[in-house]
């Protein structure tokens, strides 16, 4: 099964096309959404965060205060370094748990999406890293209708985000969604075409054979060590031309 790698930087498409991914047929893995599951009330990981930032960024129903949790580490990096050392193992296992889901189903292939899969060091265990990209100027442009924000407030988020041209250099696929909706749609479709290829029938292999998979989990996560990243020159979209 090839685990693809799904990310993007703030108002490029990044949701937009895991959308058009999911309306294929691809089985979606949203790490957004599995963040706010693993904080559940009852939850083992919410039960760590309550023991050291302490209840008050407990809600009356018991769910987590994000808002107020959000305050407390905003200017604090010992804090926010130790929400995420309590978050993030947590969601690394719902994902590799929601792979497994997927292999055991049959499955050719997954997405992963995840907005700080550079930046969080999974990339180098995806079998096929997808990067959604848009020029910088429309980037801001996008972000500032979106969130109704100034330019010296995009500009600032956007900052504080590793660039998207940065991600180009670990990208299999980058998907320039710097145009209209129906190009976008012809990426995707190129993606998928790709997607196959990468595919092939090795899958049939991997899910009869298990240990055939995980040499090729091994063999994946080595050559990506190795590499580092593969540069781009400039962007590719999903024709890899």
């Amino acid at each position: 099964m090839l685990v693809v790698g799904l990310t993007g930087g703030i108002a490029t498409g990044k949701s937009t096309v895991s959308s058009l991914l999911s309306a294929s047929g691809i089985p979606i893995i949203d790490a957004d959404v599995l963040a706010r599951e693993v904080v559940a009330p009852g939850t083992h990981t919410l039960s760590k965060i309550v023991k050291y930032f302490g209840p008050h960024v407990i809600l009356p129903d018991g769910s987590l205060d994000r808002k107020k949790l959000g305050s407390i580490i905003f200017n604090d990096e010992i804090k926010r370094k130790k929400l995420n050392s309590i978050v993030h193992p947590a969601v690394t296992r719902a994902i590799v748990l929601n792979i497994l889901r997927c292999w055991i189903r049959g499955e050719r292939m997954c997405v992963v999406d995840v907005p700080l899969l550079i930046e969080g060091g999974l990339w180098k265990w995806m079998g096929c890293v997808v990067v959604v990209y848009c020029s910088p100027a429309i980037q801001l442009r996008r972000l500032m209708d979106r969130d109704q924000c100034t330019s010296a407030e995009a500009e600032a988020r956007l900052g504080s985000q590793l660039p998207i041209a940065s991600k180009i250099a670990y990208a299999d696929i980058v998907i320039d969604n710097s145009g209209s909706p129906s190009e976008l749609e012809d990426q995707i479709r190129l993606c998928l075409k790709r997607l196959d290829h990468t595919v092939g029938r090795t899958w049939v292999v991997s899910w009869l054979f298990p240990p055939f998979g995980l040499l090729s989990v091994a063999w994946t996560l080595l050559v990506r060590i190795a590499l580092r990243a593969k540069p781009t020159r400039g962007v590719n979209t999903g024709n890899g031309n």
